[in-house]
């Protein structure tokens, strides 16, 4: 039996995923604000969610880069999580997590968080297997992601040479 090397395509909007979150009691820390850990927890579900509807497959949460907290959040606050695949791989994806505060009377989105996640795609007994698609890049958006996600796999490449 004779396999194509070629890989189908999908967009990034085609597993593009957003979510919504209210901060609750259960949420806050000892600053009144919303626990860090919770909201990491909500951006690498978005991730793994937005990876699963790209590869099709399971994945796991490999590497978390560039996390940075602009903003803190507080009790009711109306959270938005936008996730989107920048780069494919032969294994491994990035995706693209954005968080947001949404102010409901002024009609508006406020950055709060970002990171970049490293999803490697698995199969049954956990070992990392081939991606079945590729990424259309479209929009000029999209391919600057595509860039930025080249140059943050070479840093993170070199991290690893240099022991970090």
């Amino acid at each position: 039996m004779v396999y194509s090397l070629e890989r189908k395509s999908k967009s990034p909007s085609e597993s593009r995923v957003e979510s919504f979150k209210a901060v609750q009691n259960g949420d806050i820390n000892v600053n009144k604000s919303l626990f860090g850990g919770n909201l990491l927890a909500w951006m690498d579900e978005a991730a793994g969610i937005a990876a699963i509807r790209h590869c099709g497959m399971t994945v796991t949460t490999a590497a978390i880069d560039n996390l940075q907290f602009k903003k803190s959040l507080h009790l009711g606050d109306l959270v938005v999580i936008e996730a989107r695949v920048t780069y494919v791989g032969n294994t491994s994806l990035e995706v693209r997590v954005d968080v947001y505060k949404e102010d409901i009377e002024e009609a508006k989105r406020y950055p709060v968080n970002r990171a970049f996640f490293t999803e490697v795609c698995i199969d049954k007994e956990g070992k990392p297997v081939r991606i079945p698609y590729d990424l259309k890049v479209e929009t000029e958006g999209e391919k600057a992601d595509h860039e930025g996600a080249k140059r943050r796999i070479e840093y993170r490449k070199q991290r690893r040479i240099e022991g970090f």
